[in-house]
């Protein structure tokens, strides 16, 4: 039997990367509703990453659902009669009921399937960290690791991959009841860009703060060079809200002064940006403990 990895649009994975590893992995879409219309995230298809974010810049407002114990159900039985052996690898506990969605949903197919072999990993990871696990546990796959042991790993590791945010707009922040709205109104007179981080709860937490772009990015490379152990060998993801410019600035700075094995730029897909807006610019990787 061949393993599948499931993961979430939270991931938010390249759609370059996931075409090219759609053997081994598939990604479900949340559901977000925006300026009137039902979409699934399908990480920038059908509404492409420009309109969605010219929707926020433009004042309008999206809101998010979880994915259902139905569409995770299709998704294992369909992979089953494949012949499958699947590892649902996602989005955090910590910010989403959608986790216990896929645990219902097993419940309900080892019932009809009782020798169907379907494992689980709650990350309490988000967004890049999300799919920063992601890629690492591609990697061991393409090895022929076998489910369990792919499981336990991640399971073990989860906890070392490192989350850091760079928030342009504190109006999402606000928005989402995550700080003050005098708070924001400050921070954004004067020009304080809020570094975020998620926790080991999974949930989002904010770290501190730096005066400026520039100092911003700097600060998250900074943090890559401080808590990544073993950075020849790890892949790093630059993750941005419709601001490649800045990913790419990010990315030469991190080349300036380290050598990882690859680099990953991907565009925040449309649950994730709901949330925390436009300009968004963020990193993870594989390290040391991520800071709680």
């Amino acid at each position: 039997m061949s393993i599948i990895i499931i993961t979430d649009s939270c991931c938010d994975l390249p759609l370059t990367y996931v075409e090219a590893n759609q053997d081994i992995l598939e990604v479900l879409g949340m559901p977000v509703h925006i300026n009137g219309e039902d979409y699934i995230d399908d990480l920038g298809q059908t509404l492409s990453h420009d309109t969605f974010y010219e929707y926020l810049r433009n004042g309008i407002m999206p809101s998010t659902s979880q994915i259902n114990a139905y569409r995770f159900e299709e998704a294992f039985k369909r992979n089953i009669e494949l012949g499958h052996e699947i590892l649902y690898i996602g989005f955090t506990s910590g910010m989403s009921g959608t986790y216990n969605s896929s645990c219902v949903a097993r419940t309900l197919i080892q019932e009809e399937y009782p020798d169907a072999r379907i494992e689980l990993v709650d990350t309490l990871s988000a967004s890049i960290g999300q799919g920063a696990i992601i890629v690492e546990a591609i990697k061991k796959l393409r090895k022929g690791i076998d489910l369990l042991t792919l499981r336990d790993w991640v399971l073990d590791n989860k906890l070392n991959f490192n989350h850091w945010f760079g928030v342009d707009d504190l109006n999402y922040l606000k928005n989402g009841g995550r700080i003050s709205a005098a708070t924001a109104i400050v921070g954004n007179v004067l020009n304080v860009k809020p570094t975020l981080i998620v926790d080991h709860e999974g949930k989002l937490k904010t770290y501190g703060n730096v005066r400026g772009r520039k100092k911003s990015m700097a600060f998250l490379v900074s943090k890559l060079i401080e808590h990544c152990t073993e950075i020849e060998n790890t892949s790093i993801i630059i993750g941005h809200g419709n601001c490649p410019e800045d990913a790419d600035a990010i990315k030469e700075l991190v080349l300036s002064k380290a050598t990882p094995a690859e680099i990953i730029v991907s565009e925040l897909s449309m649950t994730i940006a709901s949330h925390v807006g436009p300009n968004m610019i963020a990193m993870a990787f594989l390290g040391d403990q991520r800071e709680p």
